[in-house]
């Protein structure tokens, strides 16, 4: 799929506006043209950037509750999905105050240039949320190609306190990585196929208890 039709398939699922492609297409320069030294995003999905980093990360934006006051994106690399929700937010005067959380201070620092390029206001953190002691207290949490399910399950049992929803990106083994998690978490989820990929999944945590 050529590039023209990746935006119109994105516009399509989206409905945002013009000026909003703008901003993408803005931000798809930035990212190509850095991606070259600081290796954001493997070279063979640039060409279906659009499909692959724009709409997967897009697709949860439908889902996200109206009285969402706030969301971290606790990996996010060049900024997927947080970054794409958070200029889908201001497409929609959503009014969320969004968070990112990087280990890498190069990429941080690219982050924060097309943060200021786009003027998104987002608050942007160099930090491993692994070793970070700062609680999570945002009503969202999100991961997109992050660690495993265990490994975040376990996270957020430590660290998130008064969180409402936790969206999680899971790939090919994610209905595996389901399974095995269910036997030691009870976990209250809604699961949806991926719009990109029939071999994806999103889950919608709404409880988490260990078992």
């Amino acid at each position: 799929m050529g590039e023209s039709d990746q935006i119109d398939t994105f516009t399509r699922f989206t409905r945002v506006s013009r000026e909003t492609i703008t901003s993408l297409k803005k931000y798809e320069e930035m990212l190509i043209k850095a991606n070259e030294s600081l290796n954001l995003i493997g070279k063979s999905t640039i060409p279906q950037l659009w499909i692959r980093h724009y709409l997967d990360s897009a697709q949860v934006i439908d889902f996200i509750d109206k009285n969402t006051n706030s969301m971290i994106d606790i990996g996010t690399g060049a900024g997927f999905p947080g970054l794409v929700l958070a200029i889908l937010s201001k497409d929609r005067n959503m009014g969320i105050n969004i968070k990112l959380v990087e280990k890498s201070k190069k990429k941080t620092k690219f982050l924060e240039k097309v943060n200021d390029e786009l003027k998104l206001n987002v608050k942007i953190f160099n930090e491993n949320i692994f070793e970070d002691k700062k609680k999570i207290v945002d009503d969202l949490i999100i991961a997109r190609a992050f660690k495993p399910l265990q490994i975040i399950l376990e996270l957020i049992h430590k660290k998130a306190e008064n969180w409402k929803k936790i969206f999680i990106f899971l790939g090919k083994s994610g209905k595996q990585e389901l399974l095995q998690a269910s036997k030691s978490w009870d976990i209250e989820y809604k699961q949806r196929m991926s719009v990109t990929s029939s071999d994806s999944l999103i889950i919608e945590i709404s409880e988490l208890k260990k078992k």
